[in-house]
């Protein structure tokens, strides 16, 4: 499968952004999918992500109540509604996929930057 992510930019905090990944090729043995970031300096964490049978989503701790992700099923597009962003949020997020047969996520797509400033 191959992803690829779009929405990135620059905002002062408090602000909002969308990002999108839109999958094709083997979308119909996606397991879930969603997003990671790499803050500068840290390790890639992970933001979000959706179940692709059930819908069902989960957060991290750092995210949950401020982004929303959610899917466009005609497009094979998972959507990232990032509102109230901070500071902290600044890193660079990708889009990945975990297939039905993996047990990690093995598809990724290309990064893209989201500043947040103060």
């Amino acid at each position: 499968v191959q992803l690829q992510a779009s929405g990135g930019g620059l905002v002062q905090a408090g602000g909002y952004l969308r990002l999108s990944c839109a999958a094709s090729g083997r979308t119909f043995s996606i397991h879930d999918m969603g997003w990671f970031r790499q803050a500068p300096g840290k390790e890639r964490e992970f933001v979000a992500t959706m179940y692709w049978s059930s819908g069902n989503t989960l957060y991290s701790n750092s995210v949950k109540g401020r982004f929303t992700i959610s899917r466009d099923n005609a497009k094979n597009t998972v959507l990232l509604q990032m509102n109230s962003l901070k500071p902290e949020d600044t890193a660079v997020y990708y889009c990945a996929a975990k297939m039905g047969s993996d047990s990690l996520y093995m598809h990724w797509g290309q990064g893209t930057l989201v500043t947040v400033s103060s």
